[in-house]
């Protein structure tokens, strides 16, 4: 396995426009930082290709019975940890669809653990921790594209057959020798040499944000572009709920509070209802038929 040295990364280089950062008043530090983030997301346009075929088989993972699984150490890792955590009140989905995993375990999410980012061995031990299977796709995460704790479980994975996506941000990264489906965000020098939270942790999260959100419409967990599996487990959800209702259905707020609590507090099963005249168990049937897809009820007419 090639491992390439650390000093020469893209993302370890000086940034030539920051180089005098320190001398800044807080105003031009803050319009340089402003200056290297706005160059982020274009970098993470050229690699819509990629980040489209690595969404197309995450969905495919998931409609097949299996979990997306992040992986990752440091800022990578929670990353992953912090796009997973945000998909069940979201989406509506359970916590064990899209789970995150990092380098050093719960501990490392508030405090770095030194070394252990270096393990092939504990990515294992981890990975089996949630009893991984061929139908997973594990998605590394390293912003170098080196780390040999995101290696070893891309290894591991596709060693039980599991699919394999990775993201990082560097060319020709090492980590993209063992996915299926590698992306690679070439973000460049950062503000502060070798700050990779940066301009390469934005990266990273504006691809996440892609491959969990792109999945979940592709699910069925969209309506237009309201996401309709919200769980309304307090008052502000339950007023964005009701507001959901109102909005996309086009009635009062009456309405819309019976509604809702005529479907169980289930917003989709509250729109089948308006819309096909149906009451909630026929609602419920017509949308387990459709996996959850209102727009295909629709256009079917059922």
């Amino acid at each position: 396995m090639e491992n390439k040295s650390l000093a020469g990364l893209i993302t370890e280089q000086q940034n030539p426009d920051t180089v005098d950062i320190d001398s800044c008043s807080t105003e031009e530090i803050l319009i340089k930082i402003n200056n290297e983030d706005q160059k982020v997301a274009d970098a993470v346009k050229e690699q819509i290709p990629a980040i489209t075929a690595l969404v197309d088989a995450a969905y495919a993972a998931v409609k097949n019975g299996g979990r997306i699984i992040y992986i990752g150490a440091g800022t990578s890792g929670r990353l992953g940890i912090l796009d997973a955590s945000e998909c069940p009140p979201t989406y509506g989905v359970s916590a064990d669809l899209v789970q995150g995993i990092i380098a050093g375990g719960e501990k490392a999410i508030f405090a770095a653990q030194e070394g252990a980012e270096d393990s092939f061995d504990q990515c294992i031990k981890d990975l089996n921790e949630r009893n991984l299977s061929s139908k997973d796709i594990v998605i590394g995460l390293a912003a170098s594209g080196r780390t040999p704790y995101v290696i070893g479980a891309l290894k591991y994975a596709a060693s039980i057959g599991a699919v394999t996506g990775s993201i990082c941000c560097v060319e020709d990264a090492d980590i993209s020798k063992y996915a299926d489906f590698p992306v690679e965000v070439v973000t460049g020098p950062e503000v502060v040499t070798g700050s990779t939270r940066m301009k390469a942790g934005t990266a990273e999260k504006m691809v996440l944000n892609m491959i969990s959100t792109a999945t979940m419409i592709k699910m069925g967990k969209v309506f237009h572009n309201y996401m309709v599996d919200v769980q309304a487990t307090n008052v502000k959800l339950e007023k964005r709920a009701n507001g959901m209702l109102k909005k996309l259905l086009k009635i009062d707020d009456e309405e819309a509070h019976d509604l809702f609590a005529e479907s169980g507090k289930n917003v989709k099963t509250a729109i089948i209802m308006h819309i096909m005249n149906m009451d909630k168990t026929n609602a419920q049937k017509v949308l387990e038929e459709a996996d959850g897809h209102i727009s295909k009820i629709i256009r079917t007419g059922v």
